[in-house]
C-alpha cells in the first residue's frame, strides 16, 4: 500500500519549506519520473509535494535576447508557443517530438531537465544553447548543471524554477528515437549564438555532453560536411539491446549532420 502525505503549496517558498522539513519528501510535477518509480516500489517517499499549483513556475516569456520558460510549462505548451517558434524554432520542434500526445500534455520541461535521463530531449537543448538554470536559491550555467546519469547540480530540497535560453542566430535538432519507447537513441542539438558555437549530444552516452571536435569543425566551416568527417569515439557510450556503443557513435555523426542541415 502507498502511505505518504500530500501537499500542494502555492509558492516556491512554501514548497522549499515543506521539502526542507522532511528529507524523505519528494517534489512532483508531471509525474513521468516519480509515478513509475512508485508503481514499481522503487521509491517510497514520506510525502509528495505537488508543484502544479505554483503560478510563478509556469509560463513562457521573452526578455530582451533571452527566452525564459517556467519549469512547470508542459511540452505541448512549448511546442505550440508562438513566442518559442519566433525565438528558437528548434526548441519548439524538439518539444513537438517528445514522446506521444499523452506525454506532451502532461510532462514538464523542468521535470525532464531535473531528472536528466540520458535519453531525454530537453537536456540537449539546455546544453546546446548554453542556457541558465534558475532554481529556488541560485542560477546555474548549463555546463555546470548536468553531472552524470540522472545526476545534476541540484541540491537536496532545491527546486528548478525556470530555464533561461539565450536566443541563437541559428539552431537545429535531430534525433533517432527508439520505435517502441520513443526515447532518444542518439540526438544532436547544434546552435550558434550568444553562448558561442555549441554541439550537445544526448541519448548516446550516460549523460548529455558537448562534442568539442564538431564545435571546432563548425567554427571553421558551418556545414553538414564539416561534421561528417568527425568520428565520435564509442568509448563510454551506452550499449544495450537497442544498440551497441559503436552504433550510437555512428548515429552521433549522422544526427549532427541532420541538425546542422535543420539549422540552415
Amino acid at each position: 500500500m502507498y502511505d505518504f502525505a500530500y501537499h500542494k503549496p502555492a509558492s516556491v517558498a512554501d514548497a522549499v519549506k515543506l521539502l526542507a522539513a522532511d528529507p524523505d519528501a519528494k517534489p512532483i510535477s508531471g509525474g513521468h519520473t516519480l509515478l513509475p518509480a512508485l508503481k514499481h516500489r522503487l521509491n517510497k517517499p514520506s510525502a509528495l509535494v505537488d508543484l502544479s499549483g505554483i503560478a510563478e513556475m509556469k509560463g513562457i516569456r521573452r526578455e530582451g535576447n533571452s527566452l525564459i520558460i517556467g519549469a512547470l510549462t508542459k511540452h505541448v505548451e512549448v511546442a505550440k508557443s508562438d513566442v518559442v517558434k519566433a525565438a528558437i524554432p528548434a526548441l519548439a520542434y524538439m518539444a513537438s517530438h517528445i514522446g506521444d500526445n499523452q506525454v506532451r500534455n502532461r510532462g514538464t520541461i523542468g521535470g525532464s531537465v531535473s531528472n536528466n535521463d540520458p535519453a531525454a530531449d530537453y537536456p540537449a537543448a539546455v546544453l546546446g544553447l548554453g542556457a541558465t538554470i534558475h532554481t529556488s536559491k541560485r542560477k546555474i550555467a548549463a555546463d555546470d548543471f548536468f553531472q552524470g546519469m540522472f545526476t545534476t547540480a541540484l541540491e537536496e530540497g532545491e527546486i528548478l524554477v525556470a530555464i533561461e535560453f539565450p536566443i541563437p542566430e541559428k539552431a537545429g535538432y535531430a534525433k533517432l528515437k527508439n520505435p517502441a519507447s520513443r526515447y532518444v537513441m542518439a540526438g544532436a542539438f547544434i546552435s550558434k549564438g550568444p553562448a558561442g558555437l555549441r554541439v550537445a549530444i544526448n541519448g548516446a552516452g550516460p549523460c548529455v555532453f558537448r562534442q568539442s571536435d564538431m564545435e571546432a569543425a563548425l567554427g571553421r566551416n558551418w556545414s553538414a560536411d564539416a561534421v561528417a568527417g568527425v568520428k565520435q569515439s564509442a568509448d563510454g557510450l551506452n550499449s544495450d539491446i537497442h544498440g551497441s556503443a559503436e552504433y550510437r557513435a555512428h548515429l552521433v555523426t549522422v544526427m549532427a549532420k541532420r541538425a546542422v542541415a535543420a539549422a540552415g
